[in-house]
C-alpha cells in the first residue's frame, strides 16, 4: 500500500531515538547520564498535582469545549494582556490543546497555502520544518547566528522575507540554542511582517525560565503586531507537566475560530480535569517557579564553565530555556559521530545539532535538566573522552 506523499519526509524527533539507544544500553547493565531529553526533571508542583486529583474525584472527566473550559481562557487572556503591553486579550483569542503541539499545528495548516514560503530558524525544534511540509508550504531555514547570540542571521533574513512569504517563525528562548531574540531583531522581522504582510507565529514555551533576572521580549507587544501574531505557550516547561498536555494559543479571533475546528474534528478537546490543574497552576503561589528557574540558572553556569574547560569546546551561556549548544567543530567530527561517541564511551547522551537542521551541524545539545551531581560527571566523562579518543 503507498501512502500519501505529505507523510513522506516524517521521521522520528532526534531526542527519543537517543532515548530510546540509551534506555537499551541501561538494560545491558550501563549507567548513562540522561542530558538528552528536554523536560524538567522536578516533579509537577504539589499544589497543581492535587487540584488535578480532586477535579477527577468531582467527576471532572466528560467533554469540555473544543477551545477550551472559559475560566482557563479567561485567566491565560488576562495574563497576558499584561505580558503584552495592557492590550485586552479576549477570552474568544485563547486557544487551549492538549500540549503545545496542535497549536503549532493547526494555525499552520489554517493559514499556510500549497506553495507559501514559511521562514524558520534554524537550529530549530524540528516540529516546525514537519508542519510546514504537512501543511504544503515550502520550508525557508533562516540561520542562527552563534555570534549573536542564536538570534536571526538578519542579512540572511532580509534576503529571504519577500512576496511569498505566508509566515515566519521565531522561537525565543530557543530550542535548541537557549538563546533570546532581542527586540531590535523582532522589531526588524516586525517591520518585514508589515511591509510584506505575513503572518508571525511566536513560539513562547520557555518565556519564564529566562536568566539573571531579565524578561524576554515578545514580537507581540510591537504596535499592530498582535493582530498577525500566532503566540504559542504552555504548562509543560514552567510548572514542569510535560504528561499532563497542556498548551495554548493567542491568536486574533477569526484564526482561533478556524483552529477550533480543526480542534474538534481531531482531538476533540483536553481534558477538564487537566485544564482545572492549569488555573491552579496560573493563579497559585509562583515561587516555586522562581525556585526552579534559579536552580536552572545554577546548573548552567556548572556545564558551561565545564564544557568550556574542555579543551576543543566552545559552549555559550545561554540566556534562557535549559539547553546549551556547544561548538564542537575542532574536532573534525560531525555532530552525529560525536554524539553517538560520547554515548558509547562516556555513557553521556546528548543530541547532535544535526538533529535541528542543518545550521546545527557542528554543535551539540545538551540539557541541564540534572543534578549538579551528574552533570559534573558528565563533563568529565566527556572530557576523558575527548582527550582519549579524539
Amino acid at each position: 500500500m503507498n501512502y500519501a506523499a505529505r507523510t513522506s519526509h516524517l521521521k522520528a524527533e532526534g531526542a527519543y531515538q537517543v532515548l530510546a539507544r540509551a534506555q537499551e544500553m541501561e538494560a545491558r547493565g550501563r549507567e548513562v547520564i540522561h542530558l538528552e531529553i528536554g523536560q524538567p526533571d522536578f516533579e509537577t508542583f504539589d499544589n497543581i498535582r492535587l487540584a488535578g486529583i480532586r477535579a477527577i474525584s468531582e467527576g471532572r472527566t466528560r467533554y469540555t469545549p473544543p477551545i477550551g473550559i472559559k475560566p482557563l481562557r479567561e485567566e491565560i487572556a488576562r495574563q497576558a494582556s499584561q505580558r503584552y503591553g495592557g492590550a485586552p486579550i479576549h477570552p474568544d483569542q485563547v486557544v487551549v490543546s492538549p500540549g503545545a503541539k496542535p497549536n503549532l499545528f493547526f494555525p499552520a495548516l489554517a493559514v499556510i497555502e500549497p506553495g507559501d514560503e514559511v521562514i524558520y530558524p534554524n537550529p530549530g525544534f524540528p516540529t516546525y520544518e514537519a508542519m510546514i511540509r504537512v501543511a504544503g508550504g515550502v520550508p525557508v531555514p533562516v540561520p542562527l547566528k552563534e555570534e549573536n547570540n542564536f538570534s536571526f542571521d538578519l542579512e540572511a533574513f532580509h534576503r529571504l522575507a519577500g512576496e511569498h512569504t505566508k509566515l515566519v517563525i521565531v522561537n525565543s528562548p530557543g530550542n535548541p540554542t537557549g538563546g533570546v531574540m532581542p527586540m531590535a531583531d523582532l522589531k526588524e522581522i516586525a517591520a518585514a511582517a508589515q511591509k510584506f504582510n505575513f503572518w508571525v507565529m511566536s513560539d513562547e514555551i520557555y518565556t519564564r525560565v529566562a536568566y539573571d533576572h531579565a524578561s524576554v521580549p515578545s514580537i507581540a507587544s510591537l504596535p499592530g503586531m498582535m493582530e498577525r501574531t500566532i503566540i504559542i505557550d504552555g504548562f509543560s516547561k514552567t510548572y514542569a507537566m510535560t504528561g499532563w498536555r497542556l498548551g495554548f494559543g493567542i491568536m486574533p479571533k477569526g484564526l482561533a475560530k478556524v483552529v477550533q475546528l480543526l480542534l474538534t474534528h481531531s482531538i476533540g478537546c483536553t481534558a477538564d480535569f487537566v485544564q482545572v490543574a492549569g488555573i491552579e497552576a496560573l493563579t497559585g503561589p509562583q515561587g516555586q517557579v522562581d525556585a526552579v528557574v534559579a536552580e536552572y540558572q545554577r546548573r548552567r553556569d556548572v556545564i558551561v564553565a565545564g564544557l568550556n574547560s574542555i579543551d576543543g569546546m566552545t559552549c555559550q551561556c545561554p540566556q534562557g530555556a535549559f539547553y546549551v549548544f556547544p561548538n564542537i567543530k575542532s574536532f573534525g567530527k560531525s555532530s552525529s559521530e560525536m554524539a553517538d561517541l560520547l554515548l558509547e564511551k562516556a555513557g553521556v547522551a546528548v543530541l547532535p545539532g544535526s538533529a535541528f537542521g542543518i545550521y546545527g551541524e557542528g554543535y551539540l545539545r545538551l540539557t541541564y535538566s540534572n543534578s549538579i551531581e551528574n552533570i559534573n560527571r558528565a563533563v568529565q566523562q566527556i572530557r576523558g573522552v575527548v582527550k582519549g579518543q579524539l
